[in-house]
């Protein structure tokens, strides 16, 4: 099951048998919004506080996620799943109320990817028939929580990024008709010492690569082995910067089609003044590949894709204290799929 250093191949090939997305209504707004679920109309979907209404996103997914892979809650084995909240705090009481074995993690926003690529390892090494992976975020919670009170309506310069309202999740199982999962490749912590928590794109880029690099390493191939390769969430700076260095390391990544998560989600022009570089958080790489990037597989438009979910890994106390910026990234590779 292991390759080279960091990765996994998953030799019985689990099978994704439901996703699901919730999101908010500024990702409504995007070029997305028909591959959603559930699209909320205002940010408070209905709770008292913002963190409450992160909470329902993650439910919401997940209980939409349950019912496509046409199963009940009790027969998922494990949830495997995280978000940006000091404790995860939205992930946790989420599955309370879901009351699933839990396995809690953390990676920022690689959190998506970290999460699939654990329930993927469970499910084909025999420990589970079901595991579930989720990830959340909200804007407002995140800014709170990360750079200043809402509230406070600050300014933002060109290189800062819009935390995504959303949720995604997805059902992994041993068998049944969906995309396989067929790889992953674990990132290391990559630190290049950016402090500024306005330019996450510029911080991540260089995870990403990283983990790119060892992917194609760990495993023979060429970024042409995919149709499809998406990096999430560097956006505007950060995806050009990767661009800049996968060239740099002679890595052939014009053999493929490259594109990002968080440049992906929203319409940069239209939106531009809301989400300047384009989208981040742990809902950014989830509902885009949850939502918008299955759909694409399923209809046909590639058979190969790999999504490398990128992480800033600060908290508040790290920023205040003027530390820099260490990031990450795991890529798991999702294919056409198999049926029975």
């Amino acid at each position: 099951m292991q390759r080279g250093y960091q990765s996994w191949e998953f030799e019985h090939r689990p099978v994704l048998i439901g996703a699901a997305t919730s999101v908010g209504p500024e990702e409504g707004q995007g070029p997305l919004s028909r591959d959603f679920d559930l699209v909320h109309e205002e940010m408070n979907l209905g709770e008292k506080t913002w963190e409450k209404a992160e909470k329902k996103l993650m439910e919401d997914a997940a209980g939409l996620a349950i019912k496509k892979a046409g199963l009940t809650k009790e027969q998922i084995n494990f949830y495997i799943g995280g978000d940006l909240m000091n404790q995860i705090i939205s992930s946790s009481f989420a599955v309370r109320s879901l009351a699933i074995p839990y396995l809690g993690v953390f990676g920022a926003c690689s959190t998506s990817m970290e999460s699939l690529a654990i329930a993927a390892m469970i499910v084909n090494s025999g420990g589970a028939d079901y595991a579930m992976a989720g990830t959340c975020s909200h804007n407002c919670t995140v800014e709170k929580q990360f750079r200043y009170p809402t509230e406070y309506g600050s300014q933002k310069p060109p290189t800062a990024q819009y935390t995504v309202t959303g949720a995604g999740a997805s059902v992994v199982a041993k068998q049944g008709t969906g995309p396989v999962i067929t790889r992953a490749t674990i990132g290391r912590v990559v630190d290049m010492g950016i402090t500024d928590p306005f330019n996450m794109g510029a911080a991540m880029a260089p995870a990403a690569v990283d983990t790119l690099q060892a992917h194609f390493r760990d495993f023979g191939i060429e970024p042409g082995y995919y149709d499809l390769i998406v990096t999430g969430d560097l956006a505007a700076v950060g995806y050009d910067i990767a661009r800049e260095l996968l060239q740099k390391h002679k890595v052939p990544i014009e053999q493929t089609t490259y594109q990002d998560c968080g440049l992906l989600i929203y319409d940069r022009e239209k939106q531009k003044h809301i989400v300047q570089a384009g989208g981040s958080g742990c809902g950014c790489s989830a509902v885009v590949t949850y939502g918008h990037l299955l759909k694409r597989l399923a209809a046909g438009e590639f058979n190969r894709m790999l999504v490398v979910a990128t992480g800033a890994l600060l908290s508040p106390l790290s920023y205040q204290q003027g530390e820099s910026i260490p990031c990450i990234a795991h890529a798991v590779a999702i294919e056409q799929g198999k049926e029975g």
